[in-house]
């Protein structure tokens, strides 16, 4: 059937969903803006979280957050479950942080980004019982040439080869934590040189799946919920990514278990996500390498976003300009 057949629009997300679901990314990111560099990070999220819901009530769409605020972090709205939307239009699960990087943005750093993916119902892997997995990311060229499996020595080797570049040419992203000290000298001794990222893992997966990025890979131990979402823009990317799920204690491995999810083996692509029909938008809080943070000018506030969707393979980046006065109350 064609896109446009009213069967298939009312089981899977509309061609247009994603340019609806950018407004609410863009309102997150907006009332998170006066909170950038303020040392309140609690105060950026509740905003964010409050601009991003009140927008998803006015989109064409039932929405089931999948992945959202989450149990972690004890959220009041857009929690695991909860319905958004008006209920007119396609079923969809979806994935949300309306800030990915509270600690970025409360700090002024870089790289914080507020993000929605979607997907049709009940194709996205709930991987909300385990808070962290092992992940690793590439562009096309990595895949049938690395494994999550293998030592990072030897996928660098493997990557590099394939991709025609000297080992002190590849640049892996990883999150700057004391448990991944380790990786970084594995990485270091094959040869290749580190960006450790202080937040944010979803913009450093998607950078190396970019193939006009600087990221050759991303690799190491983050959010579950962030490889579901981060899965979604791989597959409009043509990407590569592979996932291991990683439990901190005996009891977060029993839940899990309970849940259904598999520990010791690599979830794909088509594990995280089913299907191609897959949405995923972001727009920059601050200044990074994915998008641009949200800029004040005069009397307006400008955002830049991108927009993935897998089916057509698109990227489209959207920069919009906001009144302030209508945005932030300001005369």
């Amino acid at each position: 059937m064609a896109d446009d057949d009213p069967g298939i629009l009312f089981t899977q997300p509309d061609r247009n969903l994603a340019m609806e679901l950018v407004r609410a990314t863009e309102a997150a990111a907006i009332r998170a803006f006066p909170y950038i560099g303020r040392g309140d990070k609690n105060g950026a999220d509740g905003a964010a979280v409050d601009a991003m819901r009140k927008f998803l009530g006015t989109v064409d769409f039932a929405g089931t957050v999948v992945i959202g605020e989450g149990e972690k972090d004890e959220a009041p709205m857009l929690f695991n479950g909860e319905v958004v939307g008006n209920g007119n239009g396609p079923a969809c699960d979806i994935a949300v942080d309306p800030i990915d990087g509270t600690s970025l943005t409360a700090a002024g750093r870089s790289h914080a980004i507020s993000m929605i993916a979607a997907a049709d119902r009940g194709s996205m892997l709930d991987a909300s019982s385990v808070f962290y997995m092992d992940k690793l990311v590439t562009d096309a060229t990595g895949i049938g040439v690395v494994d999550i499996r293998n030592p990072i020595g030897e996928n660098i080797r493997a990557l590099a080869k394939a991709k025609g570049k000297a080992l002190d040419e590849m640049l892996i992203g990883v999150l700057d934590r004391p448990r991944h000290e380790q990786l970084i000298d594995d990485i270091r001794a094959a040869g290749a040189g580190t960006r450790l990222l202080l937040d944010g893992d979803v913009a450093g997966g998607i950078n190396a799946a970019r193939y006009d990025s600087r990221l050759d890979m991303c690799v190491g131990i983050g959010g579950s919920p962030e490889g579901v979402a981060t899965a979604c823009a791989i597959k409009a990317l043509g990407g590569f990514i592979q996932t291991v799920l990683a439990p901190q204690t005996d009891a977060e491995r029993e839940k899990g278990a309970a849940a259904g999810l598999r520990f010791g083996e690599v979830y794909e692509a088509d594990d995280l996500v089913k299907g191609d029909n897959t949405f995923f938008v972001a727009t920059g809080v601050t200044d990074g390498a994915l998008v641009r943070g949200v800029e004040r000018k005069g009397p307006i506030i400008r955002t830049e976003s991108i927009v993935l969707r897998a089916r057509s393979g698109t990227i489209r980046r959207v920069t919009a300009d906001h009144l302030v006065q209508k945005w932030l109350g300001e005369d």
